[in-house]
């Protein structure tokens, strides 16, 4: 299951057959369509998608937010991602995280769809940096299944020592060209703590919460048939 948003980028580096042009279109399927691997079900879903644009735009001043279209209108992308770029560096991946369960109720859903299948299992789940989207989604499961907290956060924060090393210059390199620092590449030690007391807070549990996200009852008994082990 991808969470991904970058597929367009991600594809040219990994591929060099397939090239950016006019002639090709540039939709997330288009292009990852050759990196896949026959036999595999795969499912895509834009995590941060327009629910989640539509927040970050909401920050702007009037002035931003008609620069923002300028750039986009003419191509340059990655300097319209920057005007976003100050709106989420205050937010830092706690803040991106939480405000992503609010609004992203959407792909909340349709994650938990999958999760829901019992075809889809065995399931690998990944985003970009595989902690950050994938990261969320995989507590909101672990808290539904009834796992501690302080469990949760003991794997979560496995992901830093994984993600460590030559690759990690690579990926602040990457986060400098939308104008975002190296607070994007690491692993917040409160993040599970944090998503889970906004949860409680504001949704009073994690079923609270999924109802409220349009996930059904009946979807989380299934996927608590599929995962957990009756004694």
């Amino acid at each position: 299951m991808h969470l991904r948003t970058e597929h367009i980028e991600q594809a040219q580096k990994r591929d060099a057959h397939i090239k950016a042009s006019a002639a090709i279109p540039q939709s997330n399927e288009a292009v990852a369509g050759p990196l896949k691997i026959p036999g595999i079900t795969y499912h895509d879903i834009n995590f941060n998608g327009s629910a989640f644009s539509r927040m970050l735009i909401s920050k702007l001043t009037w002035m931003q937010f008609f620069w923002l279209i300028a750039l986009m209108a003419i191509g340059r992308r990655l300097d319209a991602i920057k005007i976003l770029a100050p709106s989420m560096e205050a937010m830092g991946l706690v803040g991106l995280a939480i405000n992503s369960m609010d609004v992203c109720t959407k792909e909340v859903r349709e994650v938990f769809e999958v999760y829901a299948d019992e075809k889809s299992w065995p399931l690998m789940i990944h985003c970009t940096q595989g902690k950050d989207r994938t990261g969320l989604t995989v507590m909101l499961l672990l808290f539904l299944l009834g796992v501690d907290v302080d469990a949760v956060e003991k794997d979560y924060l496995r992901s830093g020592a994984e993600l460590a090393g030559e690759q990690k210059a690579e990926r602040i390199k990457e986060i400098a060209t939308i104008g975002l620092s190296e607070q994007f590449a690491e692993v917040p030690s409160d993040m599970v703590s944090k998503v889970h007391e906004h949860m409680e807070s504001k949704y009073g549990s994690i079923e609270g919460y999924l109802l409220e996200a349009g996930v059904t009852t009946e979807m989380m008994d299934c996927i608590k048939k599929i995962l957990m082990v009756s004694r």
